[in-house]
């Protein structure tokens, strides 16, 4: 007989390292839909339901449950997967989960981010009290408080609440006791793996210095405060939360992708993004880990200078919808319509000015559409 799994979504290329990224109580991992795209060029991102949450049984969890059932859980879903280390994202009861896996299974997490969680929740009581609440009368009122738990005044995702009303009762409750039971305030200093805390100002459940304590007692972790955000910061603060974990995770790609963004812009690097698929996953990581993260972060040559080396090779090779890509990119990088025009006049010399006359033609066209 199969062992059920919890229910995942996995993205990006099989041969990229991989990343999980888990879930809050009463989410599912639509929680990570603004973030998970992008980190999915770099990364093969597999992100997971807790069980009785958005696609993953209910029947995988009971009263009782602690935070180690859980990481059970997701190393059984990563060992069904051939993933033998991973990166490790999570919030709030995600979050608990990736310290578990941190402290007790070093070996599998080569990085760990926690977002908006603690190394514990407060103890058992509110917990077994709201466990009592759902298991006798289901999720409704609990999911009508949801807003103000989760996000900033005047802020909602209307699917991550439908998600909260839609949780299985029962495993819902066993998650609220696997969270009573969980503190690891004590061993905190044992956590030997590379850490972020990332906490939101205004969140109510797991306020900044929950993560502050985390930080102060992990060895050599990171702490990123954001302003603006409540309990689920990656959808609240998307941008913010995926600028901090490419910069733990990502390295050279992570920076490419953000060197890339404020050449080409991002409209066109969203446009990439969306038209990504598993075919072109491979290419894309090639692009922003070595064209984007080794050769345009160099600062042997300014990124004038390459916008100018860029434009000529393009002339010379007739690629003209690359070159109004960057005819574009050489304006955000400082060159006037004049030494544009400078440099097209040179390609006449040494491309020859058949390509010449029609790399002015696109020139033209773009700098008409800028002004």
């Amino acid at each position: 007989m199969t062992e059920k799994l919890l229910n995942h979504r996995a993205e990006g290329p099989d041969t990229a390292p991989a990343l999980l990224l888990g879930p809050s109580l009463g989410t599912s991992y639509a929680l990570w839909d603004k973030v998970a795209p992008e980190l999915s060029v770099t990364h093969r991102v597999v992100r997971w339901d807790l069980p009785g949450h958005g696609g993953s049984p209910a029947e995988l969890i009971g009263p009782g449950a602690t935070v180690g059932d859980l990481a059970r859980l997701v190393l059984a879903l990563a060992d069904s997967l051939g993933l033998d280390r991973f990166g490790y994202a999570g919030v709030s009861l995600g979050g608990a989960v990736g310290l578990h896996l941190a402290l007790h299974h070093p070996e599998r997490v080569f990085r760990l981010a926690v977002i908006c969680s603690s190394a514990h929740f407060g103890g058992a009581a509110p917990w077994e009290e709201r466990a009592a609440q759902v298991r006798a009368e289901g999720l409704d009122r609990l999911a009508e408080s949801a807003n103000a738990r989760w996000f900033t005044s005047g802020y909602t995702v209307p699917e991550l609440v439908a998600d909260h009303r839609a949780a299985d009762p029962g495993a819902y409750a066993a998650c609220c006791d696997a969270l009573g039971a969980f503190d690891l305030r004590e061993r905190l200093a044992e956590v030997s793996v590379p850490t972020l805390l990332v906490a939101g100002r205004q969140d109510p459940a797991t306020p900044p210095a929950h993560l502050r304590e985390i930080a102060d007692a992990v060895p050599d972790a990171t702490l990123v405060e954001l302003p603006g955000a409540s309990h689920l910061a990656p959808a609240e603060r998307p941008e913010a939360v995926l600028a901090a974990l490419r910069a733990h995770f990502d390295g050279l790609a992570g920076r490419g992708m953000e060197v890339r963004r404020q050449v080409l812009g991002d409209s066109h690097v969203d446009r990439a993004q969306a038209r990504q698929s598993p075919f072109t996953a491979r290419f894309q990581d090639f692009i922003a880990r070595y064209a984007w993260g080794e050769i345009w972060t160099d600062p042997t040559l300014s990124r004038r200078e390459r916008s100018m080396i860029t434009l000529t090779a393009l002339v010379a090779h007739g690629h003209h919808d690359e070159l109004a890509l960057h005819v574009r990119a050489a304006r955000r990088n400082g060159l006037t319509p004049e030494e544009i025009g400078a440099v097209l006049l040179q390609t006449a010399v040494y491309c020859g000015v058949p390509a010449a006359n029609a790399a002015f033609a696109t020139a033209q066209r773009v700098l008409e559409e800028e002004e």
